[in-house]
C-alpha cells in the first residue's frame, strides 16, 4: 500500500467533509470553470444568538460589517469572539447540538435561511484558522488548487496555474517559493505556511475572508507580514479578525468590535463596536475604556 497516497486521500476527504478548512467545499453541479473576482460584501448580523445545545455561548448581536474594511473582534478568552467568527460562514455547525438564532445577512441574503447551501456560504465566506493548516503530503503548488480542484474540475491546467500564481503573488509568497512549487507545503516556515493558507483561501475568490486569531503562532516579523497582507487584502474582500493582541487590532483594522462576558457561565456579548481609532483613543463605554487600557482582561 502507498501510504503517501493513502494520507492524500485521507485529507482530500477531511476536506470534503469541511473539517479540514471552511474554504474547501465538494464539488458543485455545474461549477464555473473559471473563478470571477468576487465583490467585497456587507454582513449583517441581527439579534444573533449562538447556542451549543442549550448553552447560550453568544447573546443578542446586532452588528454591520462593512465591505472592503478590516474589522478586528477583541475581548478577554472565553467572551465569544471565536464563536461568533464561526458563526458568520456556519463553520460551528460543524460541532454537534450548535444551532442559531437571529439573522446573518450577506449583502440582504440571510446565510440560515432553508434555502441556503452551507458548502456555498462557505465559499462566499472564506476562513483561515489560528494554526497554519497545509495539508503536509501536498505539494505548495496542490495546497494552493486544492479549493480550485474540488470546485471547479474542468478548469484548464493553464488557468489553474495562473490562478495559482495570482493568488501566491496576492500572500506575498510568490518569490520565496516559485521555484519549488512541486516541494511539500510542510518544508515551510510558519509564517510561509499561514500566507499559503491565505493563498488557498482567496484563490476560491471569496467575498469575505474570516481570520480567527492567523498571527497567533508567528514570530514578530511573520505577523507584521501578515499584517501587511490583509491591509492589501482588504482592497479585494471584507476581512473580518479575531485577535488577543490589541496592538494588533489597533494597527491593522479599520473598524474594532469588543465583547465580553459579566461572569464565568454567561453569554459573550458585544460591548461596542467604533472606528479603531475611537475605540482605543475614547470609546463610549467605561467597559471598553477598562479592557484597552488593560485594567482587566
Amino acid at each position: 500500500m502507498n501510504l503517501t497516497n493513502t494520507k492524500k486521500e485521507t485529507e482530500m476527504a477531511d476536506v470534503e467533509a469541511g473539517f479540514a478548512d471552511a474554504t474547501l467545499d465538494p464539488p458543485q453541479p455545474n461549477a464555473e470553470t473559471r473563478p470571477v473576482q468576487a465583490q467585497a460584501k456587507r454582513i449583517d448580523a441581527e439579534n444573533l444568538n449562538i447556542y451549543y445545545g442549550d448553552f447560550l455561548a453568544v447573546r443578542d448581536v446586532t452588528v454591520s460589517i462593512q465591505p472592503n474594511k478590516v474589522t478586528a473582534l477583541i475581548g478577554s478568552s472565553g467572551c465569544g469572539k471565536s464563536t461568533f467568527l464561526r458563526s458568520l460562514n456556519r463553520m460551528h455547525e460543524l460541532i454537534d447540538g450548535a444551532r442559531v438564532e437571529g439573522k446573518v445577512l450577506l449583502d440582504g441574503n440571510d446565510i440560515y435561511a432553508p434555502s441556503m447551501d452551507p458548502v456555498l456560504v462557505r465559499q462566499q465566506i472564506g476562513m483561515v484558522f489560528q494554526q497554519p493548516n497545509p495539508f503536509p503530503t501536498m505539494s505548495i503548488y496542490e495546497n494552493t488548487a486544492a479549493g480550485l480542484r474540488l470546485n471547479r474540475k474542468k478548469m484548464k491546467k493553464v488557468e489553474m496555474d495562473t490562478i495559482v500564481e495570482k493568488s501566491l503573488r496576492g500572500a506575498h509568497l510568490w518569490e520565496e517559493v516559485k521555484d519549488r512549487l512541486d516541494k511539500p507545503a510542510s518544508g515551510l516556515s510558519g509564517g510561509q505556511q499561514q500566507r499559503l493558507c491565505i493563498a488557498r483561501a482567496t484563490a476560491i475568490e471569496p467575498e469575505v475572508l474570516l481570520m480567527d486569531e492567523p498571527c497567533s503562532a508567528l514570530d514578530p516579523i511573520a505577523t507584521l507580514a501578515i499584517e501587511d497582507l490583509i491591509n492589501e487584502l482588504k482592497k479585494r474582500f471584507t476581512i473580518v479578525i479575531v485577535t488577543h493582541n490589541m496592538q494588533q487590532a489597533a494597527r491593522a483594522s479599520d473598524y474594532t468590535g469588543f465583547f465580553n462576558i459579566e461572569k464565568c457561565g454567561d453569554p459573550g456579548v458585544l460591548i461596542e463596536i467604533d472606528d479603531t481609532e475611537k475605540i482605543f483613543s475614547n470609546p463610549s463605554l467605561k467597559e471598553t475604556e477598562d479592557y484597552v487600557s488593560g485594567r482587566f482582561g
